[in-house]
């Protein structure tokens, strides 16, 4: 199995990367990221490139997969929305148009969240945006999944880019076995995400096509 990762650097793809290296059934992992990861693993191939509104250059090194993996994103915290919007909807578009060309096996497989909008007709504008998001991968000619999971914790050192994430799960990272007792429906893990990823391109585009946490974590058992 050929993925392509997008985000391998942020916590979420940190935690997909590593179930990708574990995995048997995956033979090459293509990277595609700003800057160097810093890791090394024989079946691991980083390619760098600045521009993700335009993939073109790399579309070669991107042909042939078997899935794609979004991982990439960030909060709507402190941007405008037209930033956020091109991050959140333009690149993760250009990234599927990309990798699905003459690819309808292809499984691309998109990180969402709690609380996207599929109507796109919502208050909040974030929410909006991922579901528009959602929605026009869902139409395009390729199997799309979209993940929706709440709270992620991270469990084999995965750490987030953002600052403020960082202290947030430095704060609450005793919550995490409690919550997976009382709450399990709403409690994943960045390891069984990733698990989870690589099972739902075995479906082969069977089954619901957006997931929630609960269904994230019984894939990735």
């Amino acid at each position: 199995m050929k993925v392509i990762l997008f985000g391998a650097s942020g916590m979420v793809g940190q935690g997909v990367l590593r179930a990708c290296l574990e995995d048997p059934g995956v033979t090459e992992v293509i990277a595609v990221a700003r800057r160097p990861l810093g890791r090394n693993a024989p079946k691991l191939r980083e390619v760098l490139h600045s521009d993700f509104a335009d993939l073109a250059p790399i579309a070669a090194d991107l042909a042939g997969a078997d899935a794609c993996f979004y991982c990439a994103g960030v909060s709507s915290a402190g941007r405008s929305n037209a930033e956020y919007e091109k991050i959140t909807y333009t690149y993760t578009m250009e990234a599927a148009r990309v990798v699905a060309a003459d690819n309808a096996h292809l499984t691309f497989v998109y990180v969402s969240g709690e609380g996207t909008d599929s109507t796109e007709q919502g208050r909040t504008f974030w929410a909006r945006v991922k579901g528009r998001t959602e929605n026009a991968l869902l139409a395009m000619d390729m199997h799309a999944y979209a993940f929706r999971p709440g709270w992620i914790q991270p469990v084999h050192g995965e750490t987030s880019g953002t600052r403020w994430y960082r202290l947030f799960y430095r704060l609450t990272s005793w919550l995490y076995p409690l919550l997976r007792r009382l709450a399990p429906r709403y409690v994943t893990s960045t390891e069984h995400l990733g698990r989870a990823m690589i099972a739902v391109v075995r479906l082969d585009g069977a089954g619901p096509h957006i997931l929630r946490t609960e269904q994230i974590t019984r894939l990735g058992a």
